[in-house]
């Protein structure tokens, strides 16, 4: 009886502190027998090769910024090791957690992602290997591939499941889209669902015609034409806006030793330019004079350089932009494949090198060699197997243009459009009955009762500062 008493006064002190501390503390037994309160901080350090970063204060949670221990290489452990950072927010470990990626650096800023919100979870999140400070030192650029990320992912799932112990859903956006495709192929066991955001799937790298019947389609004629006639007239003007751009990266210190010369640096933006207003607008956009000069022909070369630059930017393609993207644009050309698209809108003599291949973007002193089967063997896998998948895409974002799909041979997966969306795209942007059913079959791969399942609804309010809704800005032409 008074094991029961004490039992229960302990659980009266956790549960007045869940609406501060995010119950912050879990019972373990003491060597008597009666319970203890142990902080989820020490919980979590208790981990084998967890390290603090730093803890950051937000209401309601928990958040940890944290160093684990990884190997270079997952088939050869004693190979050498990494430091891989993740963030933890925690809320209660008593409810379902989130495991998140971008598929890039991860922030060490509060944030929860829109299935989080809907399952009033906890999240963890991961910073993906070889994009600093996560990089192997040396680094062996040949164990960047999907397969050593998705153990990093396992391997931390089984570290945290033993705090976690409830339903877990992977998810992310893009890139971290992919990521949690990749993650559930190779590691189908672990997660109850998958959330997959605007994921591209560019299954036969060479064929890209998808994206060149988007472009012919998407928005209105009379935007299209607009966008178009702005990014010719860049290349009209080649010369006194190469001119301007010399100056800009005198000016800032920038140079051009990867991709190769200033020239190819200036069209490659150009070229990024219709493709990165439709990534990151949306049509409403395309009236903005401002953004989008009305007639190219008869703009001053600043409207020009200014519209360019707000929407792909000249600084990406120097050496100093591109460098904390080494991982992806290797990724790319090895096994992510890339996509090709074509201009008919500028004549010829104005294109000197056309989209130019990932390969282009990584440094000459990295090998690649392109794995044509990898994303063969995913887009098989997904199309057969998918189990408990959710993709949501954007009617108006290019990445969607190659996507995957669900066969007869998956179970419980769905791909939805969101209408009128960009790279942003998604649950609570799609049409009324397709945005409930996704917030349902989320719930409950989530576990939670039936009643909230049933009600189809986020189980946690809207946070301005912890949600994110806007689409997240990045470098266009990289999901």
């Amino acid at each position: 009886m008074r094991k029961a008493l004490r039992w229960l006064l302990t659980l009266v002190v956790l549960i007045g502190t869940v609406s501060t501390a995010g119950a912050a503390t879990a019972a373990e037994p003491e060597a008597d027998g009666t319970s203890a309160a142990i902080d989820i901080k020490d919980q979590l350090l208790a981990v084998p090769g967890m390290s603090l970063v730093e803890e950051k204060p937000y209401t309601g949670y928990r958040f940890f910024v944290l160093n684990y221990t990884q190997p270079v290489d997952h088939r050869h452990p004693s190979k050498g090791t990494f430091q891989q950072r993740i963030t933890v927010l925690h809320k209660d470990a008593g409810r379902p957690t989130v495991f998140y990626t971008g598929g890039y650096n991860v922030s060490t800023t509060p944030s929860r992602r829109e299935p989080t919100q809907i399952v009033d979870g906890n999240q963890v999140s991961m910073e993906y290997r070889f994009f600093t400070p996560s990089r192997p030192d040396p680094a062996d650029w040949t164990k960047l591939d999907i397969w050593q990320a998705a153990s990093d992912q396992h391997r931390i799932f089984k570290a945290l499941k033993k705090i976690y112990s409830k339903n877990w859903i992977s998810t992310g956006g893009s890139k971290g889209g992919m990521t949690a495709t990749y993650y559930e192929r190779f590691y189908p066991r672990d997660m109850d669902g998958v959330v997959a955001y605007v994921a591209p799937n560019d299954v036969v790298n060479n064929e890209d015609s998808a994206y060149d019947r988007f472009f012919e389609k998407v928005g209105t004629k009379e935007c299209r034409d607009r966008l178009n006639a702005v990014q010719r007239e860049a290349l009209v003007r080649r010369e006194p806006l190469e001119k301007k751009y010399a100056q800009y990266a005198a000016a800032e210190g920038f140079t051009f030793t990867t991709v190769g010369s200033l020239d190819r640096a200036y069209e490659a933006v150009v070229l990024d330019y219709v493709w990165g207003f439709w990534q990151y607008n949306l049509l409403a956009n395309c009236g903005d004079d401002e953004l989008v000069p009305p007639d190219a022909k008869t703009a001053t070369d600043d409207q020009i350089w200014n519209s360019i630059d707000t929407v792909s930017g000249f600084s990406f393609y120097t050496d100093q932009g591109l460098a904390p993207y080494t991982p992806y644009y290797y990724q790319a050309a090895t096994q992510l494949g890339a996509p090709t698209i074509h201009f008919p809108h500028i004549e010829k003599k104005y294109v000197r090198y056309g989209y130019q291949p990932p390969r282009n973007f990584v440094p000459r002193d990295i090998a690649t060699k392109f794995q044509p089967y990898a994303m063969r063997d995913v887009d098989n896998w997904v199309r057969n197997n998918a189990r408990h998948m959710l993709y949501v895409y954007g009617q108006n974002d290019p990445w969607g243009a190659e996507r995957f799909r669900v066969d007869k041979g998956a179970k419980d997966a769905y791909v939805f459009t969101a209408p009128g969306m960009n790279h942003g795209a998604n649950v609570a942007g799609l049409v009324a009955g397709q945005k409930a059913f996704a917030t349902a079959r989320i719930l409950a791969w989530a576990g939670v009762p039936a009643t909230a399942v049933s009600e189809a609804k986020p189980l946690a309010k809207f946070d301005k500062k912890l949600d994110v809704r806007d689409v997240e800005r990045e470098p266009t032409l990289r999901p």
